[in-house]
Formats: structure tokens, C-alpha cells, sequence
């Protein structure tokens, strides 16, 4: 479908001009005999309206006529010539107009009626009913398309329009709610202690919202996942006959092809809403999280409040009752007792040790070992007592470890020698290494990588070349485990040039 540019809306100029406390009052005026079915209404009428409200006392038929006229310039109103009721050739020569508003401003006032009731505030409300209303209007889909005959355009294109109307007022409603409960008003009340008084009725509403979405929306998910567009095509050829069947001017010439994309999308919009999309989650897993997190937030800032409120609470009472308690105790040792238990220990000493004994989280205190603590004098001079020792010579345990480190060595170059076909070790043809070798080579490649020609010396001094096959994957096999790695080639350079 074509779309139209973006244009200037002229119609909407009367809401910022410098008379827009008139040109509003008169439109106001067309738009509520609208909704009482009367169209066209005629300059002496509107004039008996406006001299009827405040602040037109002294307004005149010529200042009527001039903003009427500036109206049918903005084409918010549409002027069309009286003759029936011209009496005298004068009246006739006069030219007597009566007015109607056009589309354009009948949706502005509509939509500016509505903003008024609401005030500076999000309205909405989360009805878990009207998912029950969009499912059982789903299910009589569902029993249509399964059905060799269809129903009648009318009915079709009813049962149409009641699924959409469901699925716009839950989006339009649960949008508007959740806008309600984050803005900065409801922040604000929400830290007030009369909040506290609404708490359980809040999240009552909120909770059974959840339960009742979480019953019926699976329900959705389900059935609007069974039905494909192929399924809808006869339902919706009967929606766009209906449509055909409406007469309107300005529908003549139109595409059924787009008139039929037109219904479609509105169907894949009803089941991303409900499914998700490629792009990321569904709306309705949005709403659940959404809805989760304010119950959340909700018991926090109760918490909060109700922490507040028992920090600045008054504990004289308290006080007073445990005084005549200590009256009314005879001996001092009993008085004891029980100030050990109302105020705990006194002249307690906190010690700490940095003795950890287990990493267990679960482990009482009581099941670990004692832990032995020795306390140091704080004066500057003290100093350890040490005891002089003698030398003792580690000279054979030097000489063990010194052995069997080269015979590790030596057998890590006697495992290379085996892995090397030519002057080359291919990583894709090795088989199962050991883990000693595979730190080797992995090693090999960290330090050819940080230099430019790719080439290292071994620690026997052998020079080596790294060759990596760009875009190409191997697994290296490994006695502990496997490896995926990039295709590797170790070339021993001192090999060549022999």
C-alpha cells in the first residue's frame, strides 16, 4: 500500500492560535451536536451558544463571522449556501451559510474530550476479563475455519472487529496502566504513609491480574499458534466483501489485494502481541515481567515505609511497662536475669580471627574446630623470639629435581619427534595428546601470535613457524578432554634449511 506523505495537519492550526479561546468554544460546540446527530448548524445559533458562556459578553455577530470564515480556511468547518430559507431577494443576495465540521476536527475534539477527563495522568486498567472475551472470540475462529461452510459476511466481518476491538483495548488499557503506575505522581504517593492504606488492595489487584493472565493467556499462545493466515484467507474474504458492501465515495478504486494485506497485518500484529517476534519477547511476556517487578517494588516501598514508621515510633510505653516489671521484682539476682535478656550482655568484647576452618556456607558454629589465637604486645620494640638453627643441605633433592625435569623434557621431545611429519606438525592429523603436550602447543601459538611474522624459538632454541588457515576449525583430541581450535600448522624452519 501506498503511503501518504507527511504533510502539515491545517486543521489542527485553531489549537495554538491567538484565538483559540474562540475558535475552540465554536468547534467544542460542533462537535457535541454532532455526537447528537445534528450536522449542519447555522451562525445565529452558534452566536446564542457562545453569548451563553463566560468571557463572550462582549462578542459580536461580525467577530462570529470572521472566525467562522478563518475556520473554513483551515478546513475545520465546511460552509455551504442556504437558499431554502431566503424569504426576500435581499436575504438571498446576503448569502446565508450553514456550517458542518469536517472529519479532521470532529477526532481532534473527540480526542481532546478525552484528555480533558483524564487530566495530566495515564488512565488504563489491567481487565484479566477481556483476555477471556478475546479467547472465546478465538475459539469461534477456530470453529469457523474447521467448518466447510461459512457464516454470513455480516457475522464474519462482526466477529472480525469484536477480536480486534478486545485486542486494542487490552493494549491500549495495559499501556496506559503501566504509564500510570511509573510516573513520577504515583512515585511520589507511593511514598507517603497514606499509601499504606492502599497497599493490600493494590497488590491484590495486581496479583490476581497475574493469575488470571497466566490461565487464559496460555489459552491465546496455543490457539492463535494452531491458526495460520492460509486457514484465515476464507474468513477474511468474507470481512472485505462486508466492507465492499458499505457504501462510501471515497472507497471506490481501492485494492481488494490491500484491503486484504490491510487484515493481515492486523492478524500478525495480534500474534506478535501475544508470541513475540524475531526481534526479541512477546508483549504479553513483557506485561507478566512488568506486572511482576511493580509487586516487587510495591513490597519494597511498603517495607521501606513501614521501617520508617517503626524508627520514629514512640517506645515510652514499652519503656514504662518494663519499669514496674523491675518494681515488681523482689530480688536483685532475678532483676539481673532479666536485664540480660530484655538489653542482652554488657562490657561484651567482640573477637576476630581470620581462621577459616571450612568453606562450607551451611556449616553451624557449633561443628567447627576452635580456633587458637595468640595475642602480640602493641609496644614498637617486640620482636619474635627465634631460635638459631643449623644449614641443612638440600643438595641431593636439587640434583632429584634437577633429573627429572630433563627427563621430562626428553620425553616431551621424544613425543614431538612422533608427531612430526616432515618439518611439520598438523594439529588436524595428531591423535590423542597429552594434556602436557597440548599446554605445549597451545603455548606455541600465544607466543607466535604476538609477532608479525608469526615466528618463536623453542626454549631448545629451535625456530618455529606458525601457519593458521583463516576461517577453517579443527578439534585437537586430548586425553582429559577435546578442544576446538582454529586450523594450526607448526613449521620447524631449522628443518628447511637442512
Amino acid at each position: 500500500m501506498q503511503t501518504q506523505p507527511f504533510k502539515k495537519v491545517q486543521e489542527a492550526s485553531y489549537l495554538t492560535a491567538d484565538k483559540a479561546w474562540s475558535y475552540r468554544a465554536i468547534l467544542r460546540y460542533f462537535y457535541i451536536q454532532h455526537e447528537r446527530m445534528r450536522e449542519f448548524l447555522f451562525p445565529e445559533e452558534i452566536f446564542a451558544h457562545l453569548k451563553d458562556l463566560d468571557g463572550f459578553q462582549d462578542y459580536t455577530e461580525d467577530q462570529l463571522h470572521q472566525d467562522l470564515e478563518q475556520l473554513v480556511k483551515w478546513n475545520n468547518l465546511i460552509a455551504r449556501q442556504e437558499m431554502s430559507r431566503a424569504s426576500t431577494i435581499e436575504e438571498f443576495k446576503k448569502k446565508r451559510y450553514r456550517y458542518q465540521s469536517t472529519p479532521y476536527t470532529i477526532e481532534f475534539e473527540r480526542m481532546l474530550q478525552e484528555m480533558e477527563k483524564g487530566g495530566n495522568v495515564f488512565g488504563g486498567s489491567l481487565e484479566r476479563k477481556e483476555f477471556e472475551r478475546l479467547y472465546q472470540e478465538l475459539l469461534k475462529v477456530e470453529n469457523i475455519i474447521t467448518k466447510d461452510s461459512l457464516p454470513s459476511a455480516d457475522e464474519c466481518s462482526q466477529l472480525w472487529n469484536d477480536i480486534f476491538a478486545y485486542f486494542r483495548s487490552i493494549n491500549q488499557n495495559t499501556s496506559d496502566y503501566m504509564a500510570h503506575i511509573n510516573s513520577e505522581e504515583a512515585e511520589e504517593r507511593m511514598q507517603t504513609e497514606a499509601f499504606l492504606a492502599y497497599k493490600d488492595q493494590f497488590t491484590t489487584y495486581l496479583r490476581d491480574f497475574i493469575i488470571g493472565l497466566q490461565q487464559t493467556a496460555l489459552k491465546i499462545q496455543e490457539l492463535v499458534g494452531t491458526i495460520t493466515l492460509n486457514q484465515l484467507q476464507p474468513l477474511i474474504s468474507q470481512v472485505i466483501v462486508h466492507q465492499q458492501q458499505i457504501p462510501r465515495f471515497e472507497d471506490i478504486g481501492l485494492d481488494e489485494k490491500e484491503l486484504i494485506t490491510d487484515q493481515e497485518e492486523k492478524w500478525r500484529s495480534l500474534c506478535d502481541w501475544f508470541l513475540g517476534n524475531a526481534h526479541g519477547e512477546s508483549n504479553l511476556e513483557m506485561l507478566q515481567t512488568r506486572t511482576n517487578e511493580q509487586i516487587r517494588r510495591i513490597t519494597r516501598v511498603v517495607q521501606r515505609l513501614g521501617e520508617r514508621h517503626h524508627y520514629f515510633r514512640s517506645r515510652k510505653k514499652d519503656y514504662l511497662h518494663l519499669a514496674e516489671w523491675f518494681d515488681s521484682m523482689d530480688d536483685v539476682k532475678e532483676a539481673h536475669e532479666l536485664s540480660s535478656v530484655v538489653f542482652g550482655v554488657f562490657h561484651t568484647r567482640h573477637l576476630f580471627s581470620d581462621h577459616v576452618p571450612t568453606d562450607d556456607i551451611y556449616t553451624d558454629i557449633w561443628d567447627e574446630t576452635p580456633m587458637e589465637h595468640e595475642t602480640k604486645p602493641r609496644i614498637r620494640n617486640y620482636r619474635e623470639k627465634t631460635r638459631p638453627g643449623a644449614i641443612v643441605s638440600q643438595q641431593k633433592r636439587k640434583e632429584e629435581a634437577r633429573a627429572e625435569h630433563l627427563r621430562k623434557k626428553q620425553l616431551e621431545q621424544e613425543k614431538l619427534k612422533q608427531y612430526m611429519s616432515g618439518n611439520e606438525i598438523r594439529l588436524e592429523d595428531l591423535p590423542a595428546v597429552e594434556p602436557y603436550v597440548r599446554k605445549m602447543l597451545l603455548s606455541w601459538i600465544g607466543k607466535a601470535m604476538a609477532r608479525n611474522d608469526r615466528t618463536f624459538k623453542t626454549e631448545y632454541g629451535r625456530r618455529v613457524k606458525v601457519i593458521m588457515e583463516p576461517g577453517e576449525r579443527i578439534m585437537l583430541h586430548a586425553e582429559d578432554g577435546d578442544i576446538e581450535m582454529p586450523h594450526v600448522t607448526f613449521q620447524f624452519l631449522d628443518e628447511v634449511k637442512r
